[in-house]
């Protein structure tokens, strides 16, 4: 190769490795001297391009310094013995003490699962749906309770009201004796009423009832004993010609303001007064032992009606 470049050589002037070709000898080109790949060549000459921008460097040279060193040749391993390079890492020095080892269980005693909170709130949802089954059936039972009712064979009541608060019977700590009940036809009589046997339906002995009611001055009184004073209810049994009737009703000798009502209540069409026994009741307020109980027809009164029976009864809780 030329030690300059004038600007006539040929391009394979410049190729570092045309020596090592054929075409590259018969041109020429020669083996770099004084220097290679990564060596210094030859000092540059002012005026004097560069040759080459490449330098070879044979295989294994290096230089620190300045200094060229020739390659090392590593020394051949004996038999049997591990080659460093491939040596396990516990065999280094301190290899040992980084080796993994088996994985640990976490320790206990940390905070786990809120189990108890969760449990708490369990125990809440269901004493809320406890709750509102039992306020739901409570609820059901009362209106159960408050819709039911009876009608009644009796007819409304026909007399006053005591105005001042009585005591019932069933209030009293006594023990209450039976309360008195009377045929009609063994009750004293006045005026035109009179004993008869000849309509059917009376309850009484051999079928008696009271007749001739219907005339001004009639009546019919009982002596009804009890062993409590309080209010009760008389009740009463008759029969009228499917027309409505009433009846002044005294006891102990102090008339009710309004008097009984012996009304059609079955609603009956038929005269026959047979077909027409029905029964009613009015409030009485009673003393304890004798009580005066009087039915009469006075002036005002319709009386057309038939007495069968008469009853003390207690008055109901709420009645």
């Amino acid at each position: 190769m030329a030690a300059g470049n004038d600007g006539t050589n040929t391009p394979e002037d410049d190729d570092p490795f045309g020596y090592l070709y054929a075409d590259g000898q018969a041109a020429g080109a020669q083996r770099p001297q004084g220097g290679g790949y990564g060596y210094p060549g030859p000092a540059a000459q002012p005026g004097v391009p560069r040759t080459s921008y490449n330098q070879v460097r044979t295989v294994g040279e290096r230089q620190y310094g300045g200094h060229a060193q020739q390659p090392q040749v590593p020394q051949q391993q004996a038999y049997g013995q591990p080659h460093p390079q491939y040596a396990a890492p516990e065999t280094y020095p301190g290899g040992g003490q980084h080796r993994p080892g088996p994985p640990q269980p976490a320790p206990r005693g940390g905070r786990g699962p809120n189990t108890k909170g969760l449990l708490i709130g369990a125990v809440a949802v269901v004493a809320v749906v406890v709750a509102g089954i039992t306020a739901a059936v409570i609820t059901n039972s009362g209106d159960k309770t408050n819709g039911a009712g009876g009608g009644t064979s009796t007819g409304e009541p026909g007399g006053h009201v005591s105005e001042s608060p009585s005591v019932t019977p069933s209030q009293s700590s006594q023990p209450q004796a039976p309360l008195p009940k009377q045929d009609a036809a063994t009750l004293k009589l006045g005026g035109s009423a009179a004993l008869a046997r000849d309509i059917k339906g009376a309850e009484g002995a051999d079928g008696a009832y009271v007749t001739g009611f219907n005339a001004i001055g009639s009546s019919v009184t009982w002596q009804a004993d009890v062993q409590v004073a309080g209010a009760y209810r008389l009740y009463v049994r008759y029969a009228i010609p499917a027309k409505d009737a009433n009846a002044t009703l005294t006891v102990n000798d102090k008339a009710n303001s309004n008097p009984i009502g012996l009304k059609n209540f079955i609603s009956s069409s038929d005269p026959n007064l047979e077909k027409n026994w029905q029964t009613t009741w009015a409030p009485v307020d009673l003393k304890q032992g004798t009580n005066t109980i009087k039915l009469s027809c006075e002036q005002g009164n319709q009386c057309d009606a038939l007495f069968d029976w008469l009853e003390i009864r207690e008055t109901p809780p709420g009645g």
